[in-house]
Formats: C-alpha cells, structure tokens, sequence
C-alpha cells in the first residue's frame, strides 16, 4: 500500500495505527515517524518494544507498554544508561512485562571461577545501578555469575515483580545451599548451577520448575511451601560415585500433576502419587521397559504416559575409556521395586512413545501397557526422533513399520489376544501439536 500516494492510514485513530506498528519490528516502526507529522509521535507510544534507545523519547504516556524485553551484554558500556532509561519508563507509566537477559562474552564451558566472580561483580554494578529497574522486572534470566552468598537473596528482594527465574552456571561461591522466597516467583528454572541443595522455602505462586544438572545427594530439593507447583522437570547428570536421587523424599506431599523425567541419570527412585502426566525422556535403548509398569502401579489417577526411547549419540558418551576416566555410572537401568503382575489402572487413556522400534522388548511392553490400563484409549507410536547434530540413520536401518503391511503386521503382534479397545497409531515425521505441547513443558 503506497501510504503517502493515497494516505488512507494517517485517518485511522491512533489505537488502529499502533495496533498496525505493533507487528513490524522496531526499526521499522520508528522509520515509520518520518512519513509526515500525524505519524511522528506514533513510535513513541508503542506497546512492545525491545531496544531502549526510545523510551528516552517516550517519556510519560498514557498507553501501557505491554511487553520490553532486552538483551545486556556485560561487556556493554551501555547497559547501565538503558537500566536508568527502563527505570524511568517504569516510574512514569505501567509496563506489563519486563524481560531481562543478562549475557557473558563467555559460554560456560570456557568460564573458569575468576571468570564466574568478574561476572559476578559486573552484574551486581549494573544491579545496584538500576534498582527502578530491577523492581519492575517480571523475567529475569542469568548466566556465569558468581553471586556471593548475599546475591541472589538480593536479587529476589528487589525483584518484587518477578514471575520468571532462570539461574545457568550460577553459584554463591562457597554457599552450597540456595534458599529461595518470593511471593509472585511462579517458574523457576536452574540449570548446571552449583548448588548441592535448592530449598524453596515459600513460593506460593510457583507452578514451574526445572532443575538441571549435577544431582549428588538424595534430597537435592526441600520443597517448603509450594501449594500451586504443578509441573516438575528434572534432568540429572550421574556419576558412579553418586547416590540414588530418591525423588519420593520431596514429591510426597505436593501438588504435582505433570514431571518430566530425563534420563541422563541412571540413579532415580521415585513415588507418583497424584500425578496426570509423566515424561520419561531419552531413555537409552535396549532398556527394559517393564519397570515404567511401577508408574501406572503407585499412579492411579494418571492420564498420559509418554516415553521417548533414544540413544541420543551427540549428547552421550559412548567411548569406554572416557566414560571411566569422567567417572560415567557403568550401572545400567534403573532401581525400582517390581511392578505387581495383575494390577489393573483405569484412568490411563493416552499412551505415547517417541523412538519406536518393532522389537520384542518394545511390542512386550506395549502389550503389558494395553493390559494394565483397562480403559486405554489411544497408543500412538513414532519413528525415532531426528536430530540435527546426530549423524541421520538411514531410513532402511530403523525398525519401524513404514509401510501398511508392516503395521498391520505389528499391530498384530501388539494386540493378539488382547481385550483392549485402544487404536494403535503409528507416527513418523512431524510430531502432532498436542504431543510436542506435553514434551516440550516446562
């Protein structure tokens, strides 16, 4: 639309016009102010931005900024001026959401301790700059800080807005233990933090949470009061030195409805009761599956069941002589106790497994599954998942029943002698919205 030949947009209110620069980037959008003087003030009063440099130009406005989301480099000389331009904007007008990303030059592998303290003491200038700032934030996410025992509890303080946490590559130095209070926090997200034990002691709008990396102790998580927690990922890095992460220990007494579990660990005890939805992810293959069965066992009034079988070679090592030299758990499977052999579930509906191969152990296990859970609508089954840094498997090499015939055939083997009413669907290629939805929380 040639906007200056027929100038049709410049009649529109100044809710419609802002409405139409909402869509385009902010670049865009302010290029937009030198059309002709109805369009000048038009940027200044966006509802979504993600530069600093114009709040300077906004100044007090009557139109609430919906969502600012800004990136800072620790490295950036500039950061501190956007921290004061965001605090003003804060002190003068609402914003909905406010996003903070705090980057290093530096990925965590190459980060070594003076490395994590000079961030560490970077990011508390720019913190102890910019407090308008930090408590208007509702997202914040942190990464290679060393913090100081102080840190984060100071974080959380002035953060009175905050909704969303995430900690990657952060410790408190020589502080193993993090506490964790806040009374709008509602996810939360640590990932290969150095913290032998998280306590989140009152946090009663958490519904989120995801704890990642080296797990060494049996009850690396106190939940205090968390009466709204919901949904539970953890991902735990095991070592053969290390004790089994007894999950029953902190789960008994909450609210949990989904968990996803991934299987980098090989040390993981557990107790389920109150859960909908399980995720079992990267499960190595060739394990038997007969001892997921204890879920379905100690998890009456669980709904879906999803698995994802995977030797997930990009991520794993695989050599022997690295394994031992990293001290890798040579102790393959997981301990639980044995499943009863005639229970019955009647609330199981959905059964959905990522990675399937028409082997024995895998049409066994579907077989038992189909048994168990009396009133098991659907069973969905996919090829192996792809991706983009394994080497691909060539089509012909997977056991997978690609054609009709084959899945007719399959699902014969899966149903013979069976009283069961489930429909056996067999998936490969895109995954459908609903599934990739439950796998990729939280």
């Amino acid at each position: 639309m040639n906007i200056i030949g027929d100038d049709r947009l410049s009649s529109l209110t100044d809710d419609i016009l802002l409405n139409i620069l909402d869509r385009l980037n902010v670049r865009n959008a302010a290029r937009t102010s030198v059309l002709s003087r109805r369009w000048r003030h038009l940027p200044s009063m966006l509802s979504h931005l993600k530069i600093d440099s114009i709040l300077t130009r906004r100044g007090s406005s009557q139109y609430t900024i919906r969502s600012l989301t800004i990136d800072f480099f620790l490295q950036d000389d500039d950061m501190i001026s956007i921290g004061h331009a965001v605090g003003q904007s804060m002190a003068t007008q609402e914003v909905e959401i406010a996003d903070f990303t705090v980057l290093t030059d530096r990925d965590d592998i190459s980060c070594n301790d003076d490395h994590l303290i000079g961030y560490g003491r970077q990011f508390m200038l720019f913190f102890d700059a910019c407090p308008v700032a930090f408590g208007g934030l509702t997202h914040l996410r942190l990464e290679n800080l060393r913090l100081g025992e102080l840190g984060i509890s100071n974080v959380l303080i002035t953060c009175k807005r905050l909704q969303y946490l995430r900690l990657f590559n952060c410790d408190s130095g020589s502080l193993k233990v993090l506490q964790l209070e806040h009374s709008q926090l509602s996810e939360l997200s640590i990932v290969d933090c150095s913290f032998e034990r998280v306590e989140l002691n009152s946090l009663p709008r958490l519904i989120r949470m995801t704890f990642q990396g080296w797990i060494t102790f049996q009850d690396p998580l106190s939940l205090g009061y968390v009466p709204l927690l919901e949904a539970l990922c953890l991902t735990n890095v095991c070592l053969s030195w290390h004790k089994m992460v007894k999950l029953s220990k902190f789960l008994v007494d909450t609210s949990l409805r989904n968990l996803k579990l991934g299987f980098e660990c090989e040390k993981v005890g557990i107790c389920f009761h109150r859960l909908r939805f399980v995720y079992l992810d990267d499960i190595p293959e060739g394990y038997d599956l007969t001892w997921t069965l204890f879920i379905l066992e100690v998890a009456s009034n669980l709904k879906d069941l999803y698995l994802t079988v995977w030797d997930h070679l990009c991520k794993m090592v695989t050599d022997e002589e690295d394994r031992k030299s990293h001290s890798y758990s040579e102790k393959k499977g997981v301990e639980w106790k044995s499943p009863s052999s005639s229970f019955q579930h009647r609330n199981l509906t959905t059964l959905v497994i990522f990675g399937f191969q028409s082997k024995d152990y895998m049409v066994g296990y579907v077989r038992r599954v189909m048994e168990a859970a009396v009133n098991l609508s659907d069973v969905f089954l996919y090829a192996k998942m792809s991706c983009g840094e394994c080497l691909p498997i060539p089509r012909d090499k997977l056991c997978f029943p690609f054609t009709q015939r084959n899945q007719r055939l399959v699902n014969e083997r899966i149903t013979k002698g069976i009283n069961s009413s489930a429909l056996v669907s067999f998936k490969e290629g895109s995954i459908r919205a609903d599934h990739l939805a439950k796998i990729t929380f939280p």
